[in-house]
Parts: C-alpha cells; sequence; structure tokens
C-alpha cells in the first residue's frame, strides 16, 4: 500500500504543481477568462488517464492467463523505462518548468481556446497517463486480492491535491529540490520491484524460460501471508521465493540507476543542476511566483 502511496503522492503532485503555475500565472496576468478552458483540458486529460487505466485493468481479464501474464510483463518493463525517464527528466528540468510552461501558455493564449485546452491537456495528461500506467503495473505487481493498492494510490493522489492547494495558497513552504530527490529515489526502488515482478509474469507466460530456477526460497521464514510478509511485498513488491533472473534484473537496474540518480555528477553543471528555489531551500507559493 506504501509504494502505491508513494506513486500518487509523487506524480499527483507533479500535476499539481503544473495546474498551480497554469492557474497562478494567468490569475496575476489579469487573464481569468482563460481559466474555464485550462479546467476543461485538465478535465479530458484526467478522464483519458482513469479511461486508460479501466481498458488495462477491465481489458487484460478477458484474456487467456498467459496472454495476462504477457501484458502484464511487458507494461510493467514498459511502466518501468517511463517512471526512470520520469524522474531523471524531473530533476533535470525542474527549475526551468515554471519559465517553460509560462512560454507554451503565452503562445496558447494568443492562438484562442482551443490551444488553451490542448495547453493544460498535453501538460497534465502527460502526467496521468504514466500514472495509470505505472499504478496499474505497480497494483498487478503486489495485488493479493485485496483493495488496499488501490486505496494507498487514492489516498496519495488526495494529499497531493490538498498540498497543490495549500502551495498555491502560501500556506505550506516545501524544498521541491529536496522532496523530488528523496521521493525520486523510493521510486527507483519501487520500480526496481515492478521490474523483477515483470520479468516474472513474462516467464510465467513462456516468454522467457527460468521459471523453476530460483535463487531462494525463505517463504519458511517470511510467509507471504503474514503481516511483515504482506507489508515487504506492499513496499518493495519482495517475494520470498524469486527466480534467479528476477534477482538479476533487480540488482541490475537499481544499483547503476540509483547510483546514477544521487549522484551529483550530471546535476553539478548549470546544464541539469536543479536551482535551490531560494536562500532557505523552500518554494514561495505559485502565486507569488507567477
Amino acid at each position: 500500500m506504501f509504494s502505491n502511496y508513494l506513486i500518487g503522492l509523487r506524480e499527483g503532485l507533479e500535476a499539481s504543481l503544473v495546474v498551480c503555475i497554469l492557474i497562478a500565472y494567468l490569475v496575476k496576468t489579469g487573464r481569468k477568462d482563460a481559466l474555464r478552458p485550462i479546467w476543461i483540458g485538465i478535465g479530458i486529460a484526467i478522464a483519458i488517464a482513469m479511461g486508460f487505466g479501466c481498458a488495462l485493468e477491465f481489458g487484460s481479464q478477458e484474456l487467456t492467463f498467459q496472454a495476462q501474464e504477457a501484458l502484464g510483463g511487458s507494461l510493467s518493463v514498459v511502466a518501468v523505462g517511463l517512471v526512470t525517464w520520469m524522474v531523471f527528466w524531473m530533476r533535470r528540468t525542474a527549475r526551468h518548468l515554471k519559465s517553460e510552461l509560462h512560454g507554451k501558455l503565452d503562445a496558447a493564449l494568443a492562438l484562442g481556446t482551443g490551444a488553451l485546452v490542448a495547453t493544460a491537456f498535453l501538460a497534465v495528461g502527460r502526467e496521468g497517463l504514466e500514472t495509470a500506467l505505472f499504478v496499474w503495473a505497480s497494483v498487478h505487481a503486489a495485488s493479493d486480492g485485496t483493495p488496499r493498492p488501490l486505496v494507498g494510490v487514492a489516498l496519495g493522489l488526495a494529499t497531493a491535491v490538498l498540498l497543490g492547494w495549500l502551495f498555491y495558497r502560501g500556506a505550506l513552504k516545501i524544498n521541491l529540490a529536496k522532496f523530488f530527490t528523496w521521493t525520486g529515489g523510493m521510486l527507483v526502488v519501487v520500480a526496481a520491484g515492478v521490474l523483477a515482478y515483470g520479468f516474472h509474469d513474462l516467464q510465467e507466460a513462456g516468454w522467457i524460460p527460468g521459471l523453476t530456477d530460483l535463487a531462494f526460497d525463505i517463504s519458511g521464514a517470511i510467509p507471504p501471508d503474514s503481516w511483515y510478509g504482506t507489508l515487504l511485498k506492499g513496499v518493495f513488491n519482495f517475494q520470498p521465493d524469486p527466480t534467479v533472473l528476477q534477482v538479476t534484473v533487480w540488482a541490475l537496474y537499481l544499483v547503476p540507476v540509483l547510483a546514477l540518480f544521487l549522484s551529483p555528477v550530471g546535476f553539478a553543471s548549470g546544464k541539469g543542476k536543479v536551482k535551490e528555489p531560494d536562500e532557505k531551500g523552500t518554494q514561495p507559493s505559485a502565486a507569488s511566483q507567477a
């Protein structure tokens, strides 16, 4: 449940910040008349993301077991690729996000209502589709027949919306650079578990051999149905009896990706460093930034 809460919080807060920047800029520049197209674009983006998630969930139920495992494994690999790109992209370009959105919004204001709808849709829609895919892959990997994974996602998104609103109102000051670094690092750990389980799905689908080659089996020490086994699976997608391929994939992804993400190399120069928002390391309100 925690891993899915983290996904909902991290992805939801990114989308919330985008919305705050767009709305604050329009309010400060006296273009409140353009708020309606922005909300329409945001609503369309949310609806498509939810529809995409529902299509993945209910569409996969009509497939055979092998086809379900093949689909789940393939989409898990794709989801991990997207979330990895996303955490690196956010760390690299966070300081330019506001000016980039302002530039796109100025161009859209000059073109008219349709361009405003498209700008809001594209700004939020990408986050929504990435979230839907990664949440589906994570829930598929950690599902134990209970609604807890989806509850975690819902709570994470609700927290993100609340934080976004407080951020916009100026009631909350957070160090966004540190926030996205820490949550990005935790998401890399979650992604490693999703990737390992995705390869297990591909093994169950018969696409990759080695399903019976277990790296170890500690089911006796950590029963999957125990509270601590459930906790480990919910947080890290831990499996007490992984295959050799799962352990190999997990290690080959987690160690270099996490080391590169946390390393200052590549982020020390002006090309990629996330600039601290102010001298105290806190982020001013969205309204004052716009």
